[in-house]
């Protein structure tokens, strides 16, 4: 599969699934503002079938290489992003679940779930965009969301796009974060609040906020419930000493951005 492909289609199911997205291009389009992808973010759990190394194989054959590693130790997370040479290409952020830091019913409720999936579907040059390949009841998921807003997240919609993002400093009128965020709200837009709407600072390298997932009805094998789908994400990026645009990522910003799809949020 072709880069541009892969990465197209991811976004179209995102979209699909976050009615946020074309509503926010649209409002962003109406203000001369083109959109302009800054990074897209994966979800993966911490088993040697579906890694981060795995998710990341067709990333890393079309030319990205590992570029960071960051820890999240509350939320029991380990992520890495890919950068490609072409500044045209978004930056890659793939987090796991560290499924060894959890309980054994939690260990037990995801490994039912990656038995349902097909040897050959692990190989799949498009596991990251092949969706929820099991089936799961809502009741295993608000179960999962007990221990992990994330595994809740993941074993609701599986291999796809979490979010996202705008890089801000592409845009032209609205390249101020906290004008945007202005901007957003007056069109009705909630923000995620926690640690502040804007988490970092140019001092860092990186100012960061986004929207809150809304909740989406979603068919589980126990009928059809809704719950926290995604979000859309806009990074400021800001020049260091050297006079280039900072291309990594903070890990505290981070931990409160991966809040943006908590049901106490999203309700």
């Amino acid at each position: 599969m072709e880069l541009r492909d892969l990465l197209d289609r991811l976004r179209r199911d995102y979209a699909a699934l976050n009615p946020q997205v074309d509503r926010i291009d649209a409002l962003l389009a109406a203000a001369g503002e083109r959109v302009v992808d800054d990074h897209v973010a994966l979800r993966t759990w911490a088993d040697p079938r579906c890694d981060i190394d795995v998710l990341a194989r067709p990333f890393v054959r079309a030319g990205y290489r590992a570029a960071g590693a960051y820890r999240f130790p509350g939320k029991r997370l380990v992520a890495r992003h890919f950068a490609h040479d072409d500044p045209a290409l978004p930056l890659v952020f793939i987090s796991e679940l560290d499924l060894g830091a959890f309980s054994p019913a939690l260990q037990d409720r995801v490994r039912s779930l990656l038995e349902q999936v097909p040897e050959d579907m692990f190989q799949a040059p498009d596991l990251c965009a092949l969706g929820r390949p099991w089936r799961v009841a809502h009741a295993e998921v608000e179960a999962l969301r007990r221990e992990s807003e994330y595994a809740a997240w993941l074993a609701a919609f599986g291999w796809r796009a979490n979010h996202f993002t705008v890089a801000v400093h592409a845009l032209v009128r609205l390249g101020d974060l906290a004008r945007l965020g202005e901007f957003l709200k007056a069109h009705g837009l909630r923000l995620n609040g926690e640690g502040g709407e804007i988490k970092g600072s140019p001092a860092q390298g990186l100012e960061q906020s986004s929207t809150l997932a809304d909740l989406v009805d979603v068919e589980f094998s126990d009928g059809r419930f809704a719950v926290p789908a995604c979000y859309y994400e806009f990074a400021r990026r800001w020049p260091g000493p050297d006079g280039r645009l900072f291309r990594g990522f903070i890990e505290g910003s981070a931990d409160k951005i991966f809040e943006s799809t908590d049901r106490r949020l999203a309700t």
